[in-house]
């Protein structure tokens, strides 16, 4: 089964949203799933520490078209997205457009979100199928789903 993992990128350290990405895959692959992510093949951002929303047109892999059209295309070809917007400290409009896309499509989206989360909002909550408020057991949900437990 293939899965996409989505978070807010913008205004993080790269390091600490490639750490996050590198973790997750690791763990979802264990489980078994093919493991997609915006971070893939972009360790050249490290010592980042504030990533843009926009303007990397120095790399080809993260001009805004390309970073649009590769998340697109990754969200189309995942059988689940799984979308972590815990602590959120603003909205992630990338983040929203993988969910909204996935929605459009029909995959499967598990959303961890804490309560008073910046995101709490219908558009998100209704576009989710399963909503976890723990990040563990989001990861449990999605272990027995790849083993077809549930």
């Amino acid at each position: 089964m293939k899965i996409y993992l989505a978070r807010p990128i913008t205004g993080h350290a790269a390091d600490e949203v490639i750490e996050y990405y590198q973790i997750t895959a690791n763990i979802l692959r264990d489980i078994g799933y093919e493991v997609f992510h915006a971070m893939c093949a972009k360790t050249y951002l490290h010592g980042d520490l504030d990533v843009k929303a926009k303007g990397y047109d120095w790399f080809p892999l993260s001009t805004d078209h390309a970073i649009v059209k590769r998340d697109h295309w990754m969200t189309s070809q995942c059988d689940v997205l799984f979308v972590n917007l815990l602590n959120c400290k603003r909205v992630s409009i990338g983040t929203c457009f993988e969910m909204s896309w996935a929605h459009h499509m029909g995959k499967h989206i598990v959303l961890v979100m804490d309560k008073q989360n910046i995101h709490q909002h219908a558009f998100v909550l209704e576009a989710a199928d399963v909503i976890y408020e723990d990040y563990n057991c989001a990861l449990d949900y999605l272990n027995k789903l790849a083993k077809n437990q549930i």
